[in-house]
């Protein structure tokens, strides 16, 4: 069959990477792609934002499924066109997209299913949320309730700075996604991310994973869409992976379907795991970046095979394999992320880094100049390595970066420190 994949990052590279691997494939587009991507799937300039324009590339092409990697195309409604067109679409509709799309509308359904998360309040007016923080302590999150591509939570140390926050969302920082907010009580414990494929009724959890959102190494500095990323998650263990099923995921099946708007497609839920337990922090309705690039490494099912049971509401009858590798990714960032990246800096080395045994690269930001590869993105490289344990797999994309000729461009040093300093305590 023919599959197009939307998308121009790391996770669309390494999606595109499992999908070329299927026996069901007979072409595979992206669109935009990227140059890694461009390796494995003919790339197509496609607008994600013009429906018609992807829809007759679909008919012309005769695509059986479209596979949509960001978020933004699925809370505009992309799968809605596509699935009244009579195209397969992986990814929810917008009305069950609005769990990434409004981070109120999930906090109340948390409140409605009776899932696990932080205390909250929601806002449009700037003296109502002043008067609940005063009411409430430090350190508190502060977050734009619309799509912010990434950079819409502010975990504010100070009343404050908390008041700043406030101020920055309602007064237009993060443009129309900020027009609400949510204000919630911080969360003290360890991060996990969790994925699940969703059919509507069925839940079908996939492998663990954790990433390191902070820019620096030792977890400091500001939050990035993610400087690496590792599975499985030690914390995850088979009694936390039930729990986050049973309390977090299946409850959010159950309201969604009894809504009216089923989810379908991977529900990706960002958690702290407390001394309690496990809270929803928030959820993405897509697969995460860069988890997705481990998860890929370390998956031995068919990928399309898994995206067609999802699509087809069939997931009871499926069942997903995971190599018992550890995955690592660490992704290579170009000088001045997360502020303004320095784009158009050469690349070089890459044949050689890729040379390294267990390794993969995927390119989240990148362009081809001829013979060469240029940044052209704020996360421009994810060099994925695999092993029997998290320090196996570490080594090998550590070793695969020192390889890597790139003065426009950084990385953490210290990426998987908190599983290493679990299996070695």
């Amino acid at each position: 069959m023919n599959v197009l994949l939307l998308g121009s990052g790391g996770r669309e590279h390494a999606l595109a990477w499992a999908l070329s691997a299927s026996p069901l494939l007979t072409r595979l587009f992206c669109a935009p792609g990227n140059a890694g991507i461009a390796e494995v799937a003919q790339c197509i300039p496609l607008d994600l934002a013009d429906h018609d324009s992807i829809i007759q590339f679909c008919r012309d092409e005769r695509i059986a499924l479209v596979v949509i990697g960001p978020e933004a195309p699925l809370v505009a409604g992309l799968s809605d066109a596509l699935e009244d067109s009579g195209i397969r679409a992986f990814g929810p509709t917008k009305n069950a997209a609005k769990l990434e799309g409004s981070k109120g509308f999930t906090k109340d359904l948390c409140r409605t299913a009776n899932i696990p998360t932080a205390a909250y309040g929601r806002f449009m007016d700037l003296a109502a949320a002043k008067t609940y923080l005063a009411s409430q302590s430090v350190p508190i999150v502060v977050k734009a309730d619309g799509l912010a591509a990434g950079k819409g939570v502010i975990i504010a140390e100070t009343r404050a700075d908390a008041d700043a926050a406030v101020e920055a969302c309602l007064s237009g920082a993060f443009g129309s996604a900020g027009a609400e907010i949510v204000i919630e009580e911080f969360l003290v414990g360890e991060e996990a991310s969790f994925f699940a494929l969703c059919d509507g009724v069925t839940a079908l959890a996939l492998a663990s994973a954790q990433d390191h959102k902070r820019v620096g190494d030792g977890d400091t500095g500001p939050n990035t869409g993610g400087m690496g990323a590792y599975s499985p998650a030690p914390i995850m263990t088979a009694e936390m992976t039930e729990r986050v099923m049973t309390e977090i995921i299946l409850p959010t099946v159950k309201e969604m379907a009894a809504r009216g708007t089923p989810f379908k497609g991977v529900l990706f839920a960002g958690l702290m795991i407390t001394a309690t337990g496990p809270k929803l922090i928030e959820y993405n309705v897509r697969f995460g970046d860069p988890e997705t690039q481990v998860l890929m490494m370390r998956l031995k099912s068919d990928l399309l095979a898994a995206l067609l049971a999802t699509t087809d509401g069939v997931l009871a009858n499926f069942d997903i394999r995971w190599r018992e590798d550890a995955a690592l990714t660490v992704v290579m960032a170009a000088n001045g992320y997360p502020g303004t990246p320095e784009k158009g800096t050469e690349i070089k080395g890459l044949d050689l880094a890729k040379a390294v045994p267990n390794v993969e690269i995927f390119h989240a930001g990148t362009r081809r100049e001829g013979d060469r590869i240029i940044s052209d993105g704020g996360r421009v490289l994810n060099v994925t390595g695999r092993g029997r344990t998290v320090r196996e797999a570490r080594d090998a994309a550590y070793t695969a970066i020192a390889k890597i000729d790139w003065p426009g461009g950084f990385y953490r040093k210290d990426i998987g420190w908190r599983a290493l300093e679990r299996a070695e305590s």
